[in-house]
């Protein structure tokens, strides 16, 4: 982390200093008002809309609200499953160490079925590891999705830009109006002494992240299409005690007749979250969505004999049936808009996809939404990219909510059967051996790792893949261990990541010149290499392309003051030296054998949003121009 770059500030660096455009907003505001216009109106601060907030809170020059009809932050959230994909996001706002500290750490799952002896009876039939071993240097974690918003809305309001939720106002409508600020917004406050006032705001663009229910789709006039639900399950966080031996691991039990239970165990050391199977229900079966948190308690019991639990607390229950539906599309253009068509209005998360919790995505896939979304945003109202840049957003983010709703279909079916009977194998179910044997074989997908982006614009083709195979084109980047150059220093590359709208690129060569320093040294000082052609005049060297040279060999053996400039550059008001972008292989755990990086070395290009976009020999010096040529405008 640094934090001097601007000069010494004492006090809490995650305090990042006051930006003067914030200043100048803040100074011409109205106390208690929202402004007239703004660039970026964000309506919810759910999952989707607290990530697109401490995204875009970085770019002071952005001016980017909040608003949310609820009166004040959320308390109890009812999504809690963090998957290693959300995690290794996190760490891109510094979020990730704060998180897991206060998690609970899912470290396996254990299943339990009938006795063979006594079917009345469960007994534990196995487990499996919860995350496959290498697949991320972070755990999946459990922590209350109201505290998962509150780091982030900490961090929006800790940036520069000092962005903070406007709470009880609530969206109404919208109209497309032209001029600078086209998308004309009605607002109606749900709280305070001026409650049912209704207020306009002109935005450049706006984002529904207002959940299922959302007002901004329903302007839109779009629909969730997809199935009904037609299984209940009833939830509730508990604080109890018990002589179940696992209560403080994952578990999948099922009964003989009496319903499934999966259990998985909360932050703070004693609550457990239990999902209970209530059966199925039609359309005009209200006796069990009205089942209390006693009842539900009942079931569970049931389910778990022989052993008992002593419920102290039920911190919150409920009754849910989600059906697996999906948007259309995710923004305001319709099929047949022109190919220079700008959309305006954006939804993301439940907005535009919804699905049951048994895959454990919901909330992830959410957040997911708006990091693709912000840095496009940022990229276009900065004026690094053009405005159909942002049509992406919908092309790219609905074909992996739809590949999520048919997982989701499949997995929720999966683990609601019953267990499999011995005796009466017409009856159907599942056996101990076939649960843990998919739990594993969906271990890759359940931790957030399913998304691969298909070539466009943004994701380049896998002609180059063989040089650098550990790091699959349209899929996360894949951090490993490395050595910092210039102190030594042991740390994972993909840590360097930030989510502050720019592109990485990786480039991985041997020491002593060669390609490595080649392709450094073009990147530093042609007009037409991607950092000349559209990083604007006056800005930092790696203001729009972060560079990192990640050398095989000893730290040791290396003069980073010998490298090329764009891997030691000058940054800043004070025009300081950036020390870390230079790395070597560790030698515990080399970074070149575990990514299968070729001898000639190669060139990993990842996306603000952390995703590989492509794989290239360090010598295709045009086709990388190109590629950034769909990208960026022409500095």
């Amino acid at each position: 982390m640094q934090f001097y770059r601007d000069g010494y500030q004492s006090g809490d660096p995650d305090i990042r200093p006051v930006a003067r455009e914030t200043l100048e907003r803040e100074a011409s505001a109205r106390p208690g008002e929202l402004p007239d216009t703004v660039d970026v109106l964000i309506v919810g601060t759910g999952p989707a809309g607290t990530v697109l907030a401490a995204q875009l809170a970085q770019f002071p020059e952005i001016h980017t609200r909040i608003v949310e009809r609820r009166a004040e932050p959320l308390k109890v959230g009812h999504a809690d499953g963090v998957a290693c994909r959300t995690v290794e996001m996190f760490q891109a706002f510094d979020l990730a160490q704060p998180l897991i500290r206060e998690a609970y750490w899912v470290n396996e799952v254990r299943f339990w079925g009938p006795s063979e002896s006594d079917r009345s009876r469960i007994t534990r039939t196995g487990w499996v590891e919860d995350t496959p071993e290498g697949l991320s240097e972070f755990p999946h974690v459990i922590v209350n999705q109201a505290r998962m918003q509150q780091f982030l809305l900490e961090h929006a309001a800790n940036s520069p830009s000092r962005l903070e939720a406007d709470y009880g106002i609530a969206f109404v409508d919208y109209e497309i109006v032209g001029g600078e600020y086209p998308v004309q917004v009605t607002l109606r406050r749900t709280a305070g002494t001026n409650e049912g006032e209704e207020l306009t705001v002109r935005a450049k663009y706006v984002a529904g992240c207002d959940g299922a229910r959302s007002a901004v789709r329903d302007a839109l006039g779009i629909e969730l299409k997809g199935d009904a639900a037609n299984h209940a399950w009833g939830v509730m966080d508990v604080l109890a005690t018990t002589d179940f031996p696992d209560w403080r691991t994952k578990n999948v039990v099922q009964s003989a007749g009496k319903g499934s239970l999966l259990m998985i165990p909360r932050e703070g050391g004693n609550m457990v979250r239990c999902y209970v199977d209530l059966g199925e229900v039609t359309e005009r079966d209200g006796a069990i969505r009205k089942k209390t948190a006693a009842e539900i308690a009942e079931v569970a019991g049931a389910i778990l004999h022989p052993f008992s639990i002593d419920i102290k607390e039920v911190a919150w229950s409920s009754v849910y049936e989600v059906g697996q539906r999906l948007a259309d599309r995710f923004d305001d253009l319709e099929d047949d808009a022109p190919a220079d068509a700008v959309p305006r209005v954006f939804v993301a998360g439940d907005a535009c996809h919804t699905h049951s919790a048994k895959a454990g995505q919901g909330m992830n896939v959410s957040m997911q939404d708006a990091f693709n979304l912000g840095w496009k945003l940022a990229a276009v109202l900065r004026g690094q990219s053009d405005g159909t840049l942002l049509r992406t957003y919908s092309e790219e983010r609905r074909a992996i909510a739809a590949d999520l709703i048919a997982f989701d279909r499949f997995w929720s079916a999966f683990i609601a059967q019953p267990a499999l009977d011995p005796d009466h194998p017409e009856r159907g179910g599942v056996s101990p051996e076939d649960m843990r044997a998919e739990f594993a074989r969906q271990g890759r997908y359940t931790a957030g790792f399913g998304t691969v982006y298909e070539p466009s614009r943004l994701t380049g083709r896998s002609t180059h893949q063989h040089l650098a195979t550990g790091f699959e084109i349209g899929t996360r980047f894949h951090s490993a261990p490395v050595r910092r150059i210039a102190d030594g220093r042991r740390m994972e590359i993909g840590h360097t990541h930030r989510a502050d709208g720019r592109w990485r690129l990786y480039a991985f060569g041997d020491a002593g010149g060669g390609r490595l320093n080649e392709f450094a040294t073009w990147l530093t000082e042609a007009a037409d290499a991607p950092v000349g052609a559209f990083t604007p005049a006056g800005d930092d060297l790696d203001s729009v392309f972060d560079v990192h040279g990640i050398v095989r060999g000893s730290h040791h053996d290396i003069d980073v003051t010998a490298l090329p400039s764009i891997l030691l550059p000058t940054s800043g008001p004070l025009g300081l030296q950036d020390w870390e972008k230079a790395w070597a292989t560790d030698p515990v755990d080399d970074i070149f054998a575990r990514r299968g990086i070729a001898s000639a070395g190669a060139l990993v290009v990842v996306r603000p949003d952390q995703y590989v976009a492509h794989v290239l020999p360090l010598d295709a010096r045009e086709e990388l121009t190109d590629f950034f040529s769909g990208v960026f405008r022409e500095a």
